[in-house]
Protein backbone atom coordinates (compact mmCIF):
# COMPACT_ATOMS: atom_id res chain seq x y z
CA UNK A 1 0.00 0.00 0.00
CA UNK A 2 1.61 3.09 -0.61
CA UNK A 3 2.02 6.11 1.33
CA UNK A 4 -0.68 8.30 0.04
CA UNK A 5 -3.17 6.02 0.99
CA UNK A 6 -1.80 5.61 4.58
CA UNK A 7 -2.61 9.33 4.59
CA UNK A 8 -4.51 10.74 7.73
CA UNK A 9 -4.28 8.45 10.47
CA UNK A 10 -3.98 11.05 13.20
CA UNK A 11 -7.21 12.37 12.07
CA UNK A 12 -9.08 9.39 12.57
CA UNK A 13 -6.86 8.81 15.95
CA UNK A 14 -8.11 11.98 17.19
CA UNK A 15 -11.59 12.05 16.65
CA UNK A 16 -11.37 8.04 17.86
CA UNK A 17 -9.29 10.47 21.01
CA UNK A 18 -12.12 13.20 20.95
CA UNK A 19 -15.50 10.86 21.17
CA UNK A 20 -13.97 9.32 24.23
CA UNK A 21 -13.44 12.94 25.83
CA UNK A 22 -17.09 13.83 25.11
CA UNK A 23 -18.51 10.58 26.36
CA UNK A 24 -16.88 10.75 29.52
CA UNK A 25 -17.46 14.90 30.25
CA UNK A 26 -19.94 15.49 32.82
CA UNK A 27 -23.21 16.49 31.89
CA UNK A 28 -25.93 18.01 34.34
CA UNK A 29 -28.22 15.70 36.06
CA UNK A 30 -31.36 16.52 33.39
CA UNK A 31 -29.21 15.48 30.48
CA UNK A 32 -27.04 12.52 32.04
CA UNK A 33 -29.82 9.54 30.21
CA UNK A 34 -29.23 11.55 27.01
CA UNK A 35 -26.01 11.38 26.32
CA UNK A 36 -25.28 10.47 22.52
CA UNK A 37 -23.14 7.65 21.70
CA UNK A 38 -20.22 9.72 20.61
CA UNK A 39 -17.99 6.54 19.98
CA UNK A 40 -20.47 4.41 17.76
CA UNK A 41 -21.43 7.24 15.87
CA UNK A 42 -17.48 8.27 15.17
CA UNK A 43 -16.97 4.48 14.13
CA UNK A 44 -20.12 3.98 11.99
CA UNK A 45 -18.60 7.49 10.25
CA UNK A 46 -15.26 6.10 9.49
CA UNK A 47 -16.85 2.70 8.44
CA UNK A 48 -18.68 4.05 5.82
CA UNK A 49 -15.69 6.29 4.90
CA UNK A 50 -12.94 4.29 5.17
CA UNK A 51 -14.15 0.72 5.11
CA UNK A 52 -10.82 -0.36 4.09
CA UNK A 53 -9.07 1.29 6.93
CA UNK A 54 -11.78 1.18 9.87
CA UNK A 55 -13.25 -1.80 10.29
CA UNK A 56 -14.27 -4.55 12.44
CA UNK A 57 -10.98 -5.03 14.75
CA UNK A 58 -10.78 -1.19 15.64
CA UNK A 59 -14.80 -1.78 16.33
CA UNK A 60 -13.40 -4.43 18.96
CA UNK A 61 -10.51 -2.32 20.64
CA UNK A 62 -12.84 0.72 21.06
CA UNK A 63 -15.59 -1.55 22.76
CA UNK A 64 -12.72 -2.83 24.88
CA UNK A 65 -11.63 0.70 25.83
CA UNK A 66 -15.32 1.81 26.59
CA UNK A 67 -15.60 -1.00 28.75
CA UNK A 68 -12.73 -0.41 30.16
CA UNK A 69 -13.79 3.70 30.71
CA UNK A 70 -16.82 2.85 31.82
CA UNK A 71 -16.34 -0.13 34.35
CA UNK A 72 -18.65 -2.62 32.27
CA UNK A 73 -18.82 -6.34 31.65
CA UNK A 74 -15.79 -6.79 29.60
CA UNK A 75 -16.78 -6.85 25.81
CA UNK A 76 -19.98 -5.46 25.98
CA UNK A 77 -19.77 -2.66 24.48
CA UNK A 78 -17.16 -4.35 22.34
CA UNK A 79 -19.81 -6.52 21.11
CA UNK A 80 -22.16 -4.09 20.23
CA UNK A 81 -19.65 -2.01 18.50
CA UNK A 82 -18.49 -5.22 15.95
CA UNK A 83 -22.15 -5.67 15.20
CA UNK A 84 -22.67 -2.12 14.54
CA UNK A 85 -18.99 -2.24 12.08
CA UNK A 86 -20.19 -5.28 10.48
CA UNK A 87 -23.61 -3.99 9.44
CA UNK A 88 -21.77 -0.82 8.32
CA UNK A 89 -19.73 -2.23 6.56
CA UNK A 90 -22.04 -4.38 4.53
CA UNK A 91 -24.56 -1.63 3.89
CA UNK A 92 -21.64 0.99 3.36
CA UNK A 93 -22.08 1.38 -0.21
CA UNK A 94 -25.53 1.92 -0.49
CA UNK A 95 -25.81 4.09 2.79
CA UNK A 96 -23.62 6.99 1.11
CA UNK A 97 -25.67 7.60 -1.05
CA UNK A 98 -28.35 8.16 0.95
CA UNK A 99 -29.63 11.57 2.15
CA UNK A 100 -27.97 13.15 5.38
CA UNK A 101 -31.86 12.13 6.71
CA UNK A 102 -32.65 8.87 5.65
CA UNK A 103 -28.62 7.73 6.92
CA UNK A 104 -29.55 9.43 10.16
CA UNK A 105 -32.57 7.16 10.76
CA UNK A 106 -30.13 4.31 9.77
CA UNK A 107 -27.58 5.54 12.31
CA UNK A 108 -30.65 5.86 15.09
CA UNK A 109 -31.66 2.01 14.05
CA UNK A 110 -27.75 1.04 14.41
CA UNK A 111 -28.07 2.16 17.73
CA UNK A 112 -30.99 0.69 19.29
CA UNK A 113 -29.61 -2.70 17.98
CA UNK A 114 -26.45 -1.41 19.80
CA UNK A 115 -28.25 -0.30 22.54
CA UNK A 116 -30.43 -3.58 22.56
CA UNK A 117 -27.36 -6.14 22.95
CA UNK A 118 -26.10 -4.24 25.84
CA UNK A 119 -29.18 -4.64 27.65
CA UNK A 120 -29.11 -8.24 26.15
CA UNK A 121 -25.95 -8.85 28.14
CA UNK A 122 -27.07 -6.45 31.13
CA UNK A 123 -30.38 -8.96 31.72
CA UNK A 124 -27.53 -12.10 31.55
CA UNK A 125 -25.96 -11.00 34.37
CA UNK A 126 -28.77 -9.82 36.19
CA UNK A 127 -28.05 -5.68 36.13
CA UNK A 128 -31.15 -3.99 36.55
CA UNK A 129 -32.82 -3.26 33.81
CA UNK A 130 -33.24 0.85 32.94
CA UNK A 131 -36.38 2.75 32.04
CA UNK A 132 -37.76 3.80 28.74
CA UNK A 133 -34.58 7.14 28.98
CA UNK A 134 -32.02 4.28 28.22
CA UNK A 135 -33.56 4.36 24.57
CA UNK A 136 -32.61 8.26 24.61
CA UNK A 137 -28.49 7.98 23.13
CA UNK A 138 -30.19 6.22 20.26
CA UNK A 139 -32.44 9.49 19.41
CA UNK A 140 -30.15 11.95 20.51
CA UNK A 141 -27.75 10.59 18.12
CA UNK A 142 -29.86 10.13 15.36
CA UNK A 143 -30.32 14.15 15.92
CA UNK A 144 -26.92 14.66 15.59
CA UNK A 145 -25.65 12.60 13.05
CA UNK A 146 -25.95 15.05 10.38
CA UNK A 147 -23.68 17.54 11.92
CA UNK A 148 -20.97 14.53 13.12
CA UNK A 149 -21.42 13.26 9.15
CA UNK A 150 -20.35 16.97 8.08
CA UNK A 151 -17.70 17.91 10.31
CA UNK A 152 -15.78 14.72 10.32
CA UNK A 153 -16.55 14.80 6.35
CA UNK A 154 -15.03 18.29 6.32
CA UNK A 155 -11.94 17.22 8.23
CA UNK A 156 -11.43 14.11 5.70
CA UNK A 157 -11.50 16.30 3.13
CA UNK A 158 -9.23 19.04 4.43
CA UNK A 159 -6.62 16.55 5.66
CA UNK A 160 -6.77 14.30 2.44
CA UNK A 161 -7.45 11.50 4.89
CA UNK A 162 -7.29 8.52 1.99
Amino acid sequence: MSLAKRQGNWVILLSFVVAFMLDVMPLPEWAVDARPAWIALVLIYWCMALPERVGIGIAWVLGLLLDVLEGTLLGQHALGLVVIAYITLQTHRRVRVFPLLQQAVLVGLLLLLYLLLALWVMGIVGRPIGQWSYWLPALTSMVLWPWIFIVLRDLRRKYNVS
